[in-house]
């Protein structure tokens, strides 16, 4: 059965004005319901990780500064999100998701997280709304715990990986690679292990050709036995923040081939959403979805 994390505080205890972009977490929640994609039992409620998980990954510094809110104004700021005792917990229930997600998908192929692709939060800071690094967390949390051996990051939202490329840069054991507009923030990019970066207005054929000639040779030069996908639908020609040009079918084939690809590979893949800024929620919603709907059609 898929299993997909998800909790009410992925939306909730958010300041208003922050609400519109994170109320798509539980607007999909309901939509995969009503479609009959999904039923109650295919998501499961995560808890709050634990501080060793975490510090596996970042700082204890900065973890000190989040729990006691005492992060300097200029670090809040470079998150975007003010900073409360409420955000940074729901920052640990969408971590512990991606680390229960994990164990999911190695027993049964895929598992999501309807949140979390924070890659840009770095060992000692956040940026960009993301705060822990939910992916890179439960990355280290299968190789302390000898769960897998070699881990892919297969990041395909818009914006560069760039806390993971950090995180990981000097780690053997994992693979790390994004694919992203070259235009686009962060501008000034770190180094993954590979990076192709995107001319604005990049449209499906291109997209597609590229992914398609990249992966099958990562997975035949690093023989990864975990995968990490992060499926930003900010990747399509409405997106504000994209300055890409993939339609919804091309962002769904995207998800399909990687989908597809790891299944005849037998790669577990834990898939988390990243990102997605089109100015109609509709339009989130439904590249979203689709990703959820593949994994049923494709796995189950």
């Amino acid at each position: 059965m898929l299993k997909i994390a998800y909790h009410p505080i992925f939306k909730h205890n958010l300041p208003l004005g922050h609400r519109f972009p994170m109320s798509k977490y539980e607007l999909l929640h309901d939509q995969l319901l009503h479609e009959g994609t999904c039923v109650e039992a295919n998501f499961f409620s995560p808890s709050r990780s634990a501080d060793e998980a975490i510090l596996a990954v970042h700082s204890a510094s900065y973890l000190h500064d989040l729990q006691h809110l005492t992060l300097d104004k200029r670090a809040a700021r470079k998150i975007g999100f003010p900073l409360s005792e409420a955000l940074v917990n729901r920052e640990y229930v969408i971590t512990q998701g991606t680390i229960e997600g994990s164990e999911h998908a190695l027993t049964n192929g895929i598992a999501m997280n309807i949140a979390g692709g924070t890659h840009h939060a770095y060992p000692e800071h956040g940026e960009a709304f993301c705060i822990f690094n939910d992916q890179a967390i439960a990355a280290r949390y299968l190789l302390q715990n000898q769960r897998v051996k070699k881990i892919l990051f297969v990041d395909l939202d818009v914006h560069q990986g760039n806390g993971t490329a950090v995180i990981f840069r000097d780690d053997p054991s994992v693979f790390t690679f994004s694919m992203h507009g070259a235009g686009n923030y962060p501008f000034r990019k770190e180094k993954s292990d590979l990076d192709i970066a995107l001319p604005d207005g990049t449209n499906d054929e291109a997209y597609l050709s590229i992914l398609q000639e990249t992966l099958p040779k990562l997975i035949e030069e690093q023989q990864p036995d975990f995968v990490f996908y992060i499926s930003g639908v900010d990747i399509l020609e409405s997106d504000k923040l994209g300055r890409l040009s993939c339609s919804l079918q091309g962002c769904k084939e995207r998800d399909r081939y990687v989908l597809e690809t790891c299944k005849a590979h037998h790669i577990p893949l834990q898939i988390s959403m990243g990102g997605g800024y089109s100015p109609e929620i509709k339009t989130i919603i439904e590249a979203h979805a689709n990703t959820f709907r593949l994994a049923q059609e494709l796995f189950f």
